[in-house]
């Protein structure tokens, strides 16, 4: 019989991967494209859902390409995304209205309540602790996808009077693949509206709950169909099977997000290692028994896309975005000063520059907080820069501290996530396109102290393990198996003769935090002129 293989989408922040995996769970096609954020001064962060099928389509075909395979030997589609973002669409998933994305701060509470029509009484305090009861997390942030829901609903009604569904990213790829509408547990997380507890009603999870829906001000005529975890939504429709070159009998399965997918890479929900991914933002992810959380630290669970358990989702902010952020803007910039002309790989550099920078950087610190901070300590007014800077200040110096931030911010959530799920973190597996650099491991090891293990095709760990999710629910073949079998390209210790150093400079970025935390609210304040 003919290798098998699956078509996967990963839908990120900056853009989608589209990757062909074989039934081994080996990557044997994948492309990339790029989609812009457009930011407003209002707080608003939102991409057009058209520019994002359209780079969809064309990773997907490319990544087709460069496998080529029989059309007839892919056995299946599914894709994972970014989330705690919103699509307004038509129910063939057509948008009608712009992706309101997870850094979007519009949807406060705070802003909501000012919106007309907004019910007072809405999220009182029972209402929340229900909320908390069923599900796991209730609606006090902005950047939750309940909230972005409701601002769509209350502060542009005619977008909301002309959506059928109000999707996150990776349902919104399902619709156009399959023509339907769907959401599963995993999928609408941040929608706040299904019953996520074990136990005998725990079959009630592929359904939205009457009491959840009825809290959340959104009609129930504007959710998505409930459907199982992982299971097959439809086929796909006849146009999009002509532009990958696919038979429209292709099944397209109910996906995750990115956070999970990761997790089943890394094989993190099992064992007493945790997934570490460094991508836009950087995550620290591993399982835990119970659904739990700790509002205090802004860490939570959420179901795990394969068996009955949770996994905690520590995200803690701006990571490989404050690196291009350095890279595109300070460096390499195309602006008054000059442009990247002759710079033949920025990343590289950017490796190049860390290694010529000692630990500590010259006394430089970076801090991360680019677009607000989230885990540990949850804040959507800081922001980050470098401080320490002198006269000596070199550019490698603001690289190697870009790289240890990252890395700081990371060690202020790892002792909040093993308290939090009751054991120590044995080691980490290194995944996301941060992975791709072996300095930036080895910053990581010294920070943590801890092992960090890079994992092979890092940069599309999302993918392998949309792949690895979605031959399980197929039942091609185990995930477990395919999981424990991906390559690790190398390992980093923690360095004893740099430990000290950074113990002196994690307590400096903690006072960091606490003391430019007033200077940041000050100045996101709007001008009263």
């Amino acid at each position: 019989m003919s290798v098998r293989h699956i078509l996967t989408v990963d839908l990120g922040t900056s853009g989608p991967k589209a990757a062909v995996v074989s039934e081994a769970g080996r990557l044997v096609g994948a492309a990339r494209r790029s989609v812009d954020t457009v930011h407003g001064a209002d707080g608003s962060a939102v991409q057009d859902p058209e520019e994002v099928w359209r780079a969809v389509v064309a990773t997907a075909t490319a990544a087709l390409s460069e496998a080529s395979v029989p059309a007839s030997s892919v056995v299946g589609v599914v894709a994972s995304a970014q989330y705690s973002s919103i699509v307004p669409v038509r129910a063939d998933g057509t948008p009608v209205g712009p992706m309101v994305t997870w850094m979007d701060q519009r949807s406060s509470p705070r802003r909501l309540r000012r919106l007309a029509g907004y019910p007072r009484g809405a999220d009182n305090p029972l209402s929340l602790a229900r909320s908390v009861r069923i599900h796991g997390l209730a609606p006090v942030e902005a950047g939750m996808s309940l909230n972005h829901m409701r601002w769509i609903r209350f502060a542009t009604p005619e977008v909301y009077d002309r959506a059928d569904a109000l999707l996150e990213p990776v349902d919104y790829v399902t619709a156009r693949l399959s023509g339907r509408c769907t959401a599963n547990r995993c999928t609408s997380l941040m929608q706040i509206l299904n019953d996520n507890r074990q136990g005998p009603g725990a079959a009630g999870r592929d359904r939205w709950h009457p009491d959840l829906v009825a809290a959340s001000l959104i009609e129930r005529s504007k959710l998505a169909e409930p459907v199982a975890v992982g299971s097959v939504v439809g086929t796909l429709v006849p146009a999009v099977a002509e532009a990958l070159g696919l038979p429209v009998s292709t099944p397209v399965l109910s996906g995750l997000n990115d956070t999970q997918a990761g997790a089943v890479a890394a094989r993190a929900w099992t064992a007493d290692h945790a997934g570490l991914a460094i991508g836009t933002t950087s995550v620290i992810v591993t399982h835990i028994e119970r659904k739990k959380l700790n509002p205090l630290r802004s860490l939570f669970t959420m179901p795990a896309p394969l068996g009955d358990g949770y996994l905690v989702a520590a995200e803690n902010g701006v990571a490989g975005a404050a690196v291009d952020h350095f890279v595109d803007r300070l460096v390499f910039a195309d602006d008054t000063f000059g442009s990247p002309e002759g710079v033949s790989d920025r990343y590289e550099a950017f490796n190049r520059a860390i290694e010529a920078s000692p630990p500590g950087a010259g006394g430089v610190m970076f801090l991360p907080w680019l677009a607000g901070s989230l885990a540990p300590r949850a804040d959507g007014a800081m922001r980050g820069g470098f401080v320490g800077m002198g006269l000596d200040t070199s550019r490698d110096d603001l690289a190697r501290a870009v790289a240890e931030g990252v890395a700081l911010n990371l060690g202020r959530l790892q002792g909040p996530v093993e308290t939090f799920v009751g054991r120590e973190i044995s080691h980490y597996s290194f995944y996301g396109g941060g992975s791709a650099s072996a300095p930036w491991a080895q910053i990581l090891a010294d920070v943590l102290q801890r092992p960090v293990h890079r994992l092979a095709a890092g940069g599309f760990a999302n993918s392998i393990g949309t792949a690895i999710f979605g031959l399980d629910h197929l039942g091609i073949a185990s995930a477990d198996s395919l999981a424990s079998g991906l390559e690790v390209v190398d390992g980093f210790e923690p360095r004893p003769a740099h430990r000290a150093r950074y113990q002196e400079l994690a307590e400096a970025f903690d006072q960091a935090f606490t003391r430019t935390r007033p200077v940041m609210h000050a100045l996101s304040r709007p001008s009263s002129r």
